[in-house]
């Protein structure tokens, strides 16, 4: 691929190779939770017309590479065509070169795998309403340096030994990108596939606060896909399982990747998200369980009755 064919790739498709969707659409402009930051509210805009994003957030905007120097750090226009085609969608058609990749300078270096103990990841955590101490039991806190700056995040490993990474101010992996499975030596019959893993962490804090007792994996088998792209990457691995339970997205993609799924497997696998019906996904349900929760607790502590 060359720049030219770089730039013809859709800024939609690619976010969606990325992990990222849309939640607003007014005609030809698309509006997303920005993929360079952590925000509640949609400001980054794609005008699928003129194949252009523009974040609101932060003032900037622009063509497929100028994104794609943000979200890499890196102004290496060879490094950043090399990771836009790691990541292009599976419908574009992608030549890689056939001389070895020269290693970019601006990748990331000098990875530190530790224990979350920071106090900015901490509160990350606590404010997307998650577990600490099950974080701790699957993720990590990564430290690494890119452009000769030191970044750090949470971090929740895949099984290509990659990172999918996580902090208020950022959404990215450390590569290769690839699915995740929790399983034991004989796997269970029941396997839950959930999208990303804050859905994952969602759903084993909210096991947790219904059962104090079951804090450990070992219940059942769990694959997080990490990405709605990686769908086809699943039917293998989950054809072994007598039950398929799919904790997705209530969205378009969400819904999508299900029926992909339903399809290769068939009976096997049933649709989990009417346990958050009315909500975008388990996080955001499992944020206003929390919050109902507490003012639950505030009434009685007050006296007064439910």
């Amino acid at each position: 691929m060359n720049i030219n064919d770089i730039k013809q790739i859709k800024l939609q498709d690619f976010l969606a190779a990325i992990g990222c969707k849309p939640v607003k659409q007014y005609g030809v402009n698309l509006m997303y939770l920005s993929p360079l930051r952590a925000e509640k509210h949609a400001s980054f805009k794609v005008n699928t017309e003129l194949n252009k994003w523009y974040d609101f957030g932060i003032g900037r905007g622009g063509n497929i590479i100028a994104l794609a120097e943000l979200l890499y750090n890196s102004s290496d226009v060879s490094y950043l065509i090399h990771q836009i085609e790691r990541n292009a969608p599976s419908s574009v058609s992608v030549s890689l070169p056939t001389t070895k990749p020269i290693t970019p300078q601006n990748s990331f270096e000098h990875l530190q795998v530790l224990p979350i103990t920071h106090p900015a990841l901490i509160k990350y955590l606590e404010e997307r309403c998650i577990d600490v101490e099950m974080a701790r039991t699957v993720c990590k806190e990564l430290h690494f340096d890119t452009r000769g700056k030191h970044y750090f995040g949470i971090g929740f490993p895949n099984i290509a030994g990659g990172y999918e990474i996580r902090n208020p101010f950022f959404k990215g992996c450390i590569a290769p990108k690839d699915i995740s499975h929790f399983y034991a030596e004989e796997p269970k019959k029941v396997c839950f596939v959930f999208e990303g893993f804050m859905d994952f962490l969602s759903f084993m804090t909210l096991r947790k606060l219904k059962n104090p007792q079951q804090t450990g994996l070992s219940l059942q088998d769990y694959l997080v896909l990490n990405s709605v792209t990686n769908i086809h990457k699943t039917a293998k691995r989950l054809s072994r399982y007598d039950s398929v339970q799919c904790f997705l997205d209530n969205d378009n993609a969400g819904r999508n990747a299900y029926l992909q799924l339903s399809k290769e497997l068939g009976k096997s696998v049933t649709d989990a998200s009417t346990l958050y019906n009315g909500f975008k996904d388990l996080n955001e349900y499992l944020c206003a369980e929390s919050k109902h929760s507490e003012r639950a607790e505030i009434k009685k502590s007050k006296g007064i009755k439910l």
